[in-house]
């Protein structure tokens, strides 16, 4: 089996992947970084969270200029993930606008970013719409 590692902290390898957040014990706040106190409520106590794998976009844009290195067009995305939070990624199946509605569906999925000498894969996520759903 590939030794793989997530490209993020916050993404989970299990089966199936997921997103974890750190959610404020106090306020219920989510955040995907590590945190002291939380920015709502001052509160310091925090525990894991499950985040969804699924959600809508709230806003997205279609970038076409970027670094050398990446490959151009992509379509960013800022989903709202059902049950809390939210989340910035890319949405991998789509850079036509006229595709992307409000309150589009998407479900996360993930890929193998690179591989390093040793054979390690990273792994990063992204979003794809979801099939059959409004």
């Amino acid at each position: 089996m590939t030794n793989q590692i997530p490209i993020v902290d916050y993404l989970v390898l299990g089966n199936p992947p997921h997103l974890r957040a750190h959610g404020c014990d106090a306020c219920d706040a989510l955040y995907l970084d590590r945190r002291n106190a939380c920015a709502r409520c001052s509160g310091r106590d925090f525990s894991s969270r499950k985040l969804s794998n699924s959600g809508r976009v709230r806003a997205f844009t279609v970038v076409h200029r970027a670094a050398p290195s990446i490959p151009t067009p992509y379509t960013s995305v800022v989903v709202d993930l059902d049950g809390g939070g939210a989340v910035k990624a890319n949405l991998l199946d789509t850079t036509e606008p006229a595709e992307i509605t409000p309150d589009l569906r998407v479900e996360l999925t993930t890929f193998v970013v690179g591989t390093d000498d040793d054979g390690t894969e990273a792994v990063g996520f992204g979003y794809c719409r979801q099939r059959g759903r409004s």
